[in-house]
């Protein structure tokens, strides 16, 4: 058995409470990583054409700001 297939047995057998705790954990969890490779992407100029382009539109009138 694969780590993965472990890991889905052991989820599947979560009481409902349990259950709750673990999505809120992993919800969390995920957002994190989330927004270090959002920040690893800023850092690297990853992003710098999506807000070039970004401040474009809005100087274009084709955006505005939220």
């Amino acid at each position: 058995m694969t780590d993965i297939e472990e890991l889905e047995a052991k989820v599947s057998e979560l009481p409902n409470e349990k259950l709750a705790i673990f999505r809120d954990w992993f919800y969390q969890f995920e957002n994190e990583l989330w927004d270090k490779q959002i920040a690893t992407d800023f850092r690297e100029g990853k992003l710098n054409k999506l807000i070039e382009k970004a401040r474009l539109e809005l100087s274009q009138g084709k955006a505005r700001e939220i």
